[in-house]
């Protein structure tokens, strides 16, 4: 009994996430057009609307950990639910996430990536991609001002405890970027996991809890980062 209702929260929760991304999303895109700042805003306001739609439907609380970047960073992040891309979206500034190229032919979600400054990558070049991704930042490195730059380095969403590799693009860009990398580990997979109706009450956190000075080897960068974060992350599973 308790799981179907659990799944009937899930349905009506995406209903209502969905409704109020294509609302809030065509209201907005004149503005954020315009503004890129516009942009960050009506971003910031659909994930609101969604932590309310949340914690009234299926009683999901947010929050936030530690010390917030500001200024140009990389963000490593675990990556278990939609709901972890809906808080950094939310806490960081100006984010610019690292995103699956598929994305970008989402309605509303794409053209609102693009217009703050998201990097698609194609998931299955490899090398050619990393290189893209590289390239596509370069490109983009005057118009980047206090930018926190979020990658998912399993390169994907992942569910509790199951064990997937580190890709090497948040070691590229952390020797290319040769800025403070802030490592962020989340439990959201336990409330809102991926491809499953159902949504758990509780409290969905995202931890803020280490920063990585630059000048690394990417070996030791890439093996400190899946230690840490996964350490980390089944510290906040666990409650």
């Amino acid at each position: 009994m308790n799981s179907i209702i659990s799944i009937i929260r899930g349905l009506i929760n995406d209903i209502l996430i969905f409704f109020s991304m294509f609302v809030i999303g065509i209201i907005g895109l004149p503005f954020s057009i315009i503004s890129k700042q516009w942009a960050y805003k009506f971003i910031k306001i659909y994930c609101l609307s969604c932590f309310l739609i949340l914690r009234l439907v299926s009683n999901i609380k947010v929050e936030c950990r530690g010390k917030i970047p500001t200024n140009d960073v990389l963000i490593c992040s675990k990556h278990m639910s939609f709901l972890d891309i809906l808080m950094l979206a939310y806490f960081l500034p100006r984010f610019s996430f690292v995103m699956k190229k598929e994305i970008v032919f989402t309605p509303i979600i794409g053209i609102y990536a693009l217009r703050v400054g998201c990097v698609p990558v194609n998931r299955g070049a490899r090398s050619k991609a990393l290189n893209k991704m590289v390239s596509d930042y370069d490109h983009s490195s005057d118009e980047i001002d206090n930018q926190q730059v979020v990658i998912y380095p399993q390169g994907t969403r992942v569910l509790p405890n199951q064990s997937k590799d580190y890709k090497i693009g948040a070691g590229v860009l952390y020797n290319k970027f040769n800025l403070p990398c802030h490592l962020v580990a989340t439990n959201t997979g336990i409330f809102w996991p991926k491809g499953s109706w159902i949504r758990k009450p509780g409290t969905a956190i995202i931890d803020f809890f280490e920063v990585i000075q630059p000048g690394m080897p990417i070996d030791d960068f890439m093996q400190k980062i899946e230690k840490d974060i996964e350490n980390r992350s089944n510290y906040l599973m666990k409650g």
